[in-house]
């Protein structure tokens, strides 16, 4: 599985494998200071996070949900120029869907094979609507969890599903240093005009998010879908955070 450089690479370069592939590895997008950074503060956090309620959270998993309101070491992540430049090329106009800290545990049981985008009620085929990043911050195996995936499955026809003939591919990463369990996370873009899979005009407080670069305040919910989509009052939702409460 070929891994390409993030230092090197142009957003146009990822998002041409990206579509092609349906999946692309990028090096190179967290410094090692920052991986263990990330690593720390979300240990503080999983310290108080409960395992999952059912299998497909995982019994054995903890989800770090509302990420923005609990952290502050994936603020330049999401907004990383790279990766912007990738979902300019892929989405167009988008918004952060499900940001999540994972932490898989010993003997939990995988997934099942899915596509984050078939939440939404949208006839087949049609354009790309959702974008998953995933960010390492221990080394990924088929052992601990890595993620699983079809190559080239984005091309499907409609209806089309796993077969035991498809080949599974497992994405191996490093951030520089292997350990168990197993911690990422996720950031999940989605089209602007989508509704986003966590609400996070109230998942993180107003107070926070008024301290947040401002493209991160976009990518939260404070912006619009042009011409209008998610005004407030008739006016841009920015507006909201320079208002007092």
């Amino acid at each position: 599985m070929t891994t390409i450089s993030g230092a090197t690479s142009t957003g146009q370069d990822v998002a041409r494998r990206l579509l092609s592939d349906g999946y692309v590895i990028v090096s190179g997008m967290m410094s090692d200071g920052d991986v263990a950074a990330a690593r720390a503060d979300l240990g503080r956090v999983l310290d108080m996070t409960p395992t999952g309620r059912n299998a497909f959270e995982g019994f054995a998993t903890q989800r770090v949900y509302a990420l923005f309101a609990k952290t502050r070491t994936f603020d330049q992540a999401a907004i990383h120029p790279l990766l912007l430049e990738v979902l300019d090329e892929v989405l167009g106009h988008y918004q952060l869907s499900a940001p999540v800290g994972i932490r898989i545990g010993p003997g939990e049981q995988a997934q099942m094979l899915h596509r984050d985008d078939a939440i939404y009620p949208l006839p087949e085929p049609h354009p790309p609507v959702v974008v998953n990043t995933m960010w390492p911050l221990d080394e990924f195996t088929g052992e601990n969890g890595a993620t699983r995936f079809i190559p080239g499955s984005h091309r499907w026809a409609p209806g089309r599903g796993p077969a035991a003939a498809d080949r599974l591919e497992t994405a191996a990463m490093s951030p520089g240093s292997a350990s168990r369990p197993r911690l990422g996370v996720i950031l999940e873009y989605a089209a602007a005009w989508l509704r986003p899979q966590e609400n996070h005009c109230l998942a993180v407080p107003r107070s926070v998010v008024r301290q947040l670069p401002e493209r991160l305040q976009e990518l939260l919910g404070y912006n619009i879908y042009p011409p209008f989509v998610g005004y407030v009052d008739g006016a841009h939702p920015r507006k909201v955070l320079r208002a007092s409460e």
